[in-house]
């Protein structure tokens, strides 16, 4: 953990929990935990506080990715990855499906 600034408050990124995940796009053939999963969960940092609220979602890659605000407990906010609101998930998940896809071909099954 980065040391902490004036302003600042610890925050972890997790998976998504139902309300997150609920109607994000899924494809044929992908488990829900891959739909869940985010491409920064289990990350620490350090987030600015905002007249001492830490932010209601964070953003990386230029917008790409999103986590909103879920709890904030024993002073750490924890953020879930957000795939409704992230305009890569649909990418990413069509990715992921396809990889699932081939694994079945080459393991003979369907």
């Amino acid at each position: 953990m980065p040391t902490l600034m004036s302003g600042e408050m610890p925050c972890v990124l997790q998976a998504a929990e139902e309300a997150q995940y609920t109607g994000a796009y899924r494809p044929k053939g992908v488990p829900l935990h891959e739909v869940r999963r985010g491409p920064y969960d289990g990350t620490r940092a350090a987030v600015m506080l905002t007249n001492g609220e830490p932010p209601a979602r964070l953003s990386f890659k230029g917008g790409r990715f999103v986590y909103v605000l879920d709890t904030v407990t024993d002073g750490t906010a924890t953020y879930r990855y957000a795939p409704k609101l992230s305009p890569l998930h649909k990418r990413l998940m069509d990715s992921v499906a396809e990889a699932y896809a081939q694994h079945r071909i080459t393991k003979g099954t369907r």
